[in-house]
């Protein structure tokens, strides 16, 4: 099938994962990402966390968020480098970016100098915190600019813990807040195809991390709390919200927010069906007002079956659950096999890798992911592609401009 974003034509000169995480996505929706790299590459092409097979060392970091993408390596500190990003940008549709504003400036890369020779281009950057205000040039990454400073660690963090709560992997904000870049340059897309006009978009850490957390902060801001608490032991007001350990140390999340509707095919399935009738319980106003006994009756019930017996329990009633999963278990999820939300991948030499597919489904089938790009693989076909010879394109290598 034809993907959606076949045509469109992505320049991208960015680092690490954010900004990259989001010329991903468009990759596998279709479009042509050349990402520009300096002669030593992007740096996340250092943090190699996994090994598969053969001695081989791969950055997944690296293949999840470069997937797809041609790797072209530019110097744009010389004025050759900056004159073949120009050529590339002639019939680009988006320039996307992550880098600070003063070396977008110093490199002649900022919205005013690309808008003003390439008027037709969305130009898309990713910042940490906004690109206004006091801290619009100042440095920042996911653990600090969107779990630290956008309320999500704190909202986490149990009272009197030693440390706030840290996030749960690699690039947790940064995934999220490439997706919603993502999003937005689609948004510009759709804009200047109805209108013709096109747009400077940006995304922050900071303001993902804030859209995450909305209903907090505008609770806080409305009257004035500081931080909602977070007990140890949270006491449910509906204790068909919450989660549940089985006998076998698993846990079992519900999330029946309509209580009374569930509340009796859950007895009855669970085998109390006394307590559909019980006057302590008969009713989500009954349940709160004899919370305690009856939080510690329906602990001690999931306590006594294994996850494996509750899922099959629960499976048989209408209430919403789920297990709690490992990631480890997720790649043998039904649902993640029935939508190939993990992808296998080629790698090239004879071997394959997992992917995660990109969370978008269309006409019944998620986009196909593809391997990253060896650092600067498609320099010489892409500069052959601008009208550089090969006399050329040796010049610019003597001169340290390409790699």
């Amino acid at each position: 099938m034809s993907k959606p974003l076949e045509g469109i034509k992505v320049v991208e000169v960015a680092m690490w994962a954010f900004v990259p995480a989001c010329g991903g996505m468009l990759s596998d929706l279709g479009a042509e990402v050349i990402k520009i790299e300096p002669p030593t590459g992007d740096p996340l092409r250092g943090l190699s966390i996994g090994a598969i097979g053969g001695g081989n060392r791969i950055d997944l970091s690296w293949e999840s968020y470069n997937r797809g993408k041609k790797s072209v390596t530019l110097d744009l500190k010389q004025p050759e480098g900056r004159e073949v990003l120009a050529k590339l940008l002639v019939d680009a549709d988006i320039f996307l970016t992550n880098l600070l504003p003063p070396a977008r400036k110093a490199m002649g890369i900022d919205a005013d100098t690309i808008r003003g020779q390439f008027p037709k281009i969305i130009y898309a950057s990713g910042s940490p915190t906004g690109p206004k205000g006091p801290d619009s040039a100042k440095g920042g990454y996911d653990s600090i600019s969107f779990w630290a400073r956008g309320g999500v660690s704190s909202s986490l963090t149990e009272d009197d813990a030693d440390y706030p709560v840290g996030p749960p992997g690699p690039a947790f904000g940064d995934t999220l807040s490439g997706s919603m870049l993502c999003g937005a340059i689609c948004a510009a897309l759709a804009k200047r195809a109805m209108t013709g006009e096109p747009s400077t978009v940006d995304v922050s850490l900071l303001g993902t991390a804030m859209w995450s957390m909305q209903r907090f902060i505008a609770q806080s801001t409305m009257d004035g709390t500081q931080k909602f608490p977070r007990p140890k032991a949270p006491k449910p007001y509906n204790v068909l919200v919450g989660n549940y350990r089985t006998s076998d140390d698993r846990f079992v999340s519900l999330c029946m927010l309509q209580a009374d509707k569930y509340w009796k095919g859950f007895c009855e399935v669970s085998g109390k069906p006394e307590w559909v009738s019980d006057p302590r319980y008969v009713d989500a106003k009954a349940r709160a007002a004899n919370v305690d006994e009856c939080y510690a009756d329906v602990k001690a019930l999931f306590a006594s079956k294994t996850l494996a017996e509750w899922k099959d329990l629960l499976g048989r009633q209408d209430g919403q659950w789920d297990p709690v999963q490992d990631v480890g278990e997720l790649q043998h999820d039904v649902q993640v096999k029935a939508n190939n939300f993990v992808q296998t991948v080629d790698y090239g030499d004879g071997t394959t890798i997992p992917l995660v597919a990109v969370p978008y489904v269309f006409d019944g089938e998620p986009m196909p992911a593809r391997r990253s790009p060896e650092l600067g693989a498609d320099s010489d076909s892409v500069l052959a592609s601008l009208g550089y010879d090969d006399e050329a394109i040796i010049d610019l290598k003597v001169k340290g401009v390409v790699f």
